[in-house]
């Protein structure tokens, strides 16, 4: 794939460039793609903002990733 890559003024990534034959391939081969929003019910928003705050307050009880797996593990 030949993409190009766009780039503000301090060379910061900010865009990608693809072909227009390229574009339509990847249009045929994963259908819907093209589709540029995705829409969240409103109650998953608040679900996740509510674990934002959550965290925000308690940043202590949080597990990092693997922590987290362990626990997961230990209960299997």
């Amino acid at each position: 794939m030949s993409l190009q890559y766009i780039s503000d003024s301090s060379g910061q990534t900010t865009g990608v460039f693809i072909p227009i034959k390229e574009w339509n391939e990847l249009k045929n081969k994963y259908k819907g793609i093209e589709h540029e929003e995705i829409n969240v019910p409103d109650w998953h928003k608040d679900i996740v903002r509510k674990r934002l705050d959550d965290y925000k307050e308690n940043p202590d009880q949080a597990l990092d990733f693997n922590s987290a797996m362990d626990d997961i593990e230990k209960e299997l």
